[in-house]
């Protein structure tokens, strides 16, 4: 009796074991992404089509491709209502989950956890938002600004508008204005629009908008006796629409504006329709887009069978299209590091750093994962966290977004020593030392 109670005993050890086993092995072959998203507050209607796209593109790449390499990818959102301490707060719950990396969705966010990152071992994807310092490879390690930055974003802007008046010459007493979201996010574009003021001796007026920005009353009136040339917009939300309610209530001409990448989607100017035609935005290299190979597969695979983060009209326009990219961006990096440290197992969030400073994708690639004619190449490296500097300009007709301009790349002999310099900077004040050759090659 004693001995069959010892072989049950033995028996249901081994199965426990056995369960334990098959569990981690399950836990073990997913690779986690957190997913910060705000689809909540006065920032959902846009925070929620960028939150539906990169939850859908995880969705595809199971379905369709059965993961990374057979890795299954998994998620988990968390509301962060564009707050924050609240960003701070997922970081800080789902830090020891994931095996991947964070993209934070908030300028705000990004500042706080980017001295966070390098004792946690922490990727930070910022695409086209972020502090543009982090392009430098050799003092933000775990930043990657992957596509752009606010600096590279209003470099593109001015040297747009001074195509226009026929040179930079041209801009020589000119006004422009930037009506901008007072936060970290709003401010960014600052020091390059003063840089360039300097270069070109235009005139720079600051017109900071209390958040969320649903009154503007003043920041317009300040506008209208002004006269500005140009109206740059840096806004995010409501803010954005609320510009454009204004501008149009004091006659401003729409098509002397020029939004931000983040002030350039549907939700900006779909309840002002006819009244924001003209008004033009910076495209973070893509628009709206519903003819893609990517878009397609995401109505096969993901749409078609029920499983859709969102509304199925909302795939294909220009904030679902940036959660696409961004997504797609981190899988890659997921996909570059198995490449060096094993195809087929699961990556911790140092090798994914690594992938993330080696991304190289090119036409090729592109055009096989479905983004032919969304996007350029992109090929990071150790100094360069961006991996592309270019943009376009796209216009509001009325009904829809049309690309309006060629492609423009930020001038580098302008960035980067402001970059260098706001590295270094960084660098002293939280008493780090730039990157060895060695470093760069682990």
């Amino acid at each position: 009796m004693k001995l069959s109670r010892l072989l049950i005993a033995a028996a249901v050890l081994a199965a426990g074991a056995s369960a334990l086993t098959t569990s981690a092995f399950a836990q073990a072959k997913e690779q986690f992404f957190p997913l910060l998203v705000y689809r909540t507050g006065a920032y959902a209607p846009n925070g929620t089509p960028w939150a539906n796209g990169k939850q859908d593109y995880l969705k595809l790449v199971n379905a369709r491709d059965g993961g990374v390499n057979g890795v299954k990818l998994t998620y988990e959102e968390c509301e962060t209502a564009y707050d924050t301490a609240r960003g701070v707060e997922c970081y800080e719950r789902l830090k020891g989950k994931t095996n991947t990396l964070f993209e934070p969705q908030s300028t705000g966010i990004t500042f706080a956890l980017t001295d966070k990152a390098p004792g946690d071992k922490m990727p930070i994807l910022t695409v086209g938002y972020g502090l543009a310092a982090s392009q430098d490879g050799g003092v933000f390690k775990w930043n990657f600004p992957i596509l752009g930055s606010y600096w590279t974003g209003a470099d593109v802007l001015i040297q747009h508008i001074a195509k226009k008046e026929g040179g930079f010459d041209k801009l020589k007493g000119k006004k422009i204005a930037l009506v901008y979201h007072d936060s970290p996010f709003g401010k960014e574009p600052i020091a390059l629009l003063q840089e360039r003021a300097k270069m070109h001796g235009f005139e720079l007026q600051l017109l900071p908008v209390t958040a969320p920005g649903v009154e503007q009353k003043a920041t317009w009136l300040q506008v209208r006796q002004s006269r500005p040339d140009y109206v740059l917009l840096w806004g995010w939300g409501v803010m954005n629409s609320t510009a454009l309610k204004e501008a149009q209530a004091t006659g401003y001409p729409r098509e002397k504006m020029y939004g931000v990448w983040w002030s350039g989607a549907e939700p900006d100017v779909k309840d002002v329709g006819m009244g924001a035609k003209g008004y033009n935005a910076l495209a973070l290299q893509h628009g709206a887009d519903h003819g893609s190979k990517v878009v397609q597969d995401i109505i096969k695979y993901v749409h078609d069978k029920g499983q859709g983060s969102g509304p199925r009209d909302e795939v294909g326009q220009v904030l679902y299209m940036r959660g696409l990219i961004i997504q797609m961006l981190g899988v890659e990096a997921v996909r570059r590091a198995q490449e060096r440290f094993g195809k087929g197992k699961v990556m911790n969030t140092e090798q994914v750093r690594w992938g993330l400073e080696n991304l190289n994708l090119d036409q090729k690639k592109l055009d096989a994962l479905g983004f032919a004619g969304v996007m350029r190449p992109v090929s990071t490296s150790c100094q360069d966290h961006m991996g592309s500097t270019w943009a376009r300009i796209h216009t509001w007709d009325g009904k829809k977004w049309e690309f309006s301009s060629d492609w423009y790349q930020a001038d580098e002999q302008i960035l980067k020593p402001m970059i260098k310099a706001a590295a270094d900077k960084y660098a002293v004040e939280k008493k780090l030392t730039r990157r060895t050759p060695s470093d760069c090659q682990s």
